[in-house]
């Protein structure tokens, strides 16, 4: 250990780790992986490797895991070690703590017991993906990983779809291609996105193109690794009537006017009363020429 590295003062520390090259790493979490009493991590293993990459020994200190299968017994064990007074670090298998990982209810309990909580950012793959893809990012909405089914995907994303930001997903490869044909049946297939896989790795690629363009393209080579999966932000101004028109005759034929409106004012991301002004409009023409209500 740096004879200038300080024993960090008492508390949770959450650590942010590499999403794949290993020297993304700040020297902050460094001196913290070095110095604090007790370490505990998402996986063990992975943080074993990366203190002996950087040459941190471990020595007498304990570390344990703590992930979602073992989080109720664990979180005890580690409160208790905090009301010891020590200091603990929780390091993430791979990017920032809490962000898609376990360590949302440890430092919950932890801000719940009273016991300092502390932060040392660093790499986080919504964050890289969101630089990487040359879409707008003074505003953006992470969304996590969406539904794996089909039916309750395609909801998800009719509530994000007039959400005026950038759209941040995590993805596996196996549902990626079923992920952006949903995409771009709810969003539009004209929108643009990014796929962006195996970020700062060896095999890292960046695909930009429209939503349509890559849901085919996964489907003809269903790509491998970590995915995160970055679309643009809809753009009203670019829905013709004609295509209003269209999308409110087929919604018309499944529901009421005012689901129909509510749906598709979702999916293209336009104000909701004009698009049930609208709907009123071609209701009422269909029944004046004896297509029904």
């Amino acid at each position: 250990m740096n004879p200038e590295t300080r024993k960090p003062a008492a508390g949770l520390h959450l650590i942010a780790t590499p999403i794949g090259t290993a020297r993304d790493i700040t020297l902050r979490a460094l001196d913290l992986l070095a110095s604090a009493d007790v370490l505990v991590a998402e996986d063990t293993r992975s943080l074993r490797r990366l203190m002996e990459i950087h040459g941190i020994a471990l020595g007498e200190r304990p570390l344990w895991a703590y992930h979602d299968h073992n989080g109720a017994r664990m979180r005890p064990r580690i409160l208790a070690a905090l009301a010891e007074g020590r200091s603990v670090v929780y390091a993430a298998e791979a990017g920032t703590p809490m962000i898609a990982d376990p360590g949302f209810d440890l430092a919950r309990a932890a801000v719940a017991g009273g016991y300092p909580l502390a932060a040392a950012p660093g790499p986080s793959a919504a964050i890289t993906a969101l630089t990487l893809s040359g879409l707008p990012t003074d505003r953006f909405l992470f969304g996590g990983f969406l539904p794996p089914t089909a039916a309750r995907r395609r909801r998800a994303l009719e509530e994000l779809a007039a959400v005026p930001a950038t759209l941040v997903f995590y993805e596996s490869p196996r549902r990626v291609a079923a992920m952006l044909g949903d995409a771009a049946q709810v969003l539009g297939g004209a929108r643009q996105a990014a796929l962006c896989r195996e970020i700062t790795k060896k095999f890292e690629e960046i695909r930009r193109d429209t939503l349509d363009a890559l849901a085919a393209s996964c489907a003809d080579a269903p790509p491998k690794g970590e995915i995160v999966v970055v679309i643009d932000r809809g753009d009203s101004s670019n829905v013709r009537e004609m295509d209003l028109d269209r999308t409110l005759e087929e919604a018309l034929q499944q529901g009421s006017v005012r689901d129909a409106a509510e749906a598709v004012a979702l999916r293209l991301g336009l104000p909701r009363r004009k698009v049930y002004q609208r709907a009123l409009q071609l209701a009422e023409g269909r029944a004046q020429s004896g297509g029904g209500a």
